[in-house]
């Protein structure tokens, strides 16, 4: 039983990561119908830009929450900039073209930020400082318990509920649900479709700077063509939940993380990514909307 409650930690901290991620692409699919592939290329830059913006912080300085904290709201903001940015450049024009268009564009995207990572940072793999947090552990009846690992749950825990209520209890959030139903009724109903569109990708980007954050500060390895990974695992969390479902892009992203522990602690961690997508391949089967996806009639 320690197998299991071990793995069970492990895997709601993979989880909350995979599902801060899962939800920058559910919201721009909800709205815009479109999967935007360069979002696990904008976790990747986070965890660059944060890694560096710590390092120059720390410099001969003893390392400080401060410096976490700022490190942590200085990437969210920037990687919200690039992600405005690339509605604007990629999507924008090409909104009333076919969808592959915007799909070649997203693709497109993808590259010049991986390949932008790979010139300004070099190839080689980049290290997190160990002692960016106090490294304490817990013992709890055999199951060992990290403080990063307190961290990322609580922290994504609170950032999702946070989220939830603004989408179903604030009046951005309506226009943000109206939008996603009817962008044409939404416009009628005096809602600036433009300025939603601009909110859901500094929503999804930020979120996606946390959790590209989350892995570097938890791997300590970082590379820079590691977003098309967690990305992948990211965008297979958000059609499990149910695509364009933002409780979906959570549950989604937890029951992904706890598949992949169990599957490494029971079987091997090499056969993770395996299973993950004949999981993938089941409930497209039997559940093509997802977990918590609901079936909507085409409009004609």
């Amino acid at each position: 039983m320690d197998v299991f409650f071990q793995q069970l930690v492990n895997g709601l901290t993979i989880g909350s990561m995979y599902a801060l991620i899962a939800l920058g692409y559910t919201m721009v699919y909800g709205v815009l119908k479109l999967i935007n592939f360069a979002h696990g290329d904008l976790v990747a830059l986070a965890a660059y830009v944060g890694l560096t913006i710590y390092t120059q912080m720390v410099g001969a300085s003893a390392p400080s929450i401060w410096f976490v904290l700022f490190m942590f709201i200085a990437s969210a903001l920037i990687i919200a900039i690039v992600g405005v940015l690339l509605e604007r450049a990629a999507y924008r024009p090409l909104r009333k073209a076919p969808r592959l268009s915007a799909v070649v564009s997203a693709l497109g995207a993808s590259m010049m930020i991986q390949n932008g990572i790979m010139l300004i940072w070099g190839a080689q793999i980049k290290i997190f400082p160990a002692d960016i947090i106090p490294n304490k552990t817990f013992n709890v009846s055999g199951v060992v318990v990290t403080s990063m690992q307190l961290i990322i749950l609580c922290l994504s825990l609170v950032l999702m509920a946070g989220l939830y209520f603004y989408i179903h209890k604030t009046k951005t959030g309506t226009a943000i649900r109206a939008s996603a139903i009817d962008q044409d009724a939404a416009r009628l109903m005096g809602i600036n479709v433009n300025r939603v569109i601009v909110t859901i990708f500094v929503l999804g980007s930020s979120l996606g700077a946390v959790g590209g954050l989350f892995i570097g500060m938890f791997y300590r390895g970082i590379y820079f063509n590691m977003g098309w990974i967690y990305g992948l695992n990211a965008f297979v969390a958000a059609i499990i939940g149910g695509i364009g479902n933002i409780p979906g892009a959570m549950v989604g992203g937890m029951l992904l993380g706890l598949f992949n522990a169990m599957i490494a602690g029971y079987v091997s961690s090499a056969w993770s990514d395996a299973f993950t997508y004949l999981l993938l391949i089941a409930i497209l089967v039997f559940r093509p909307t997802g977990i918590l996806g609901e079936r909507v009639a085409e409009k004609v």
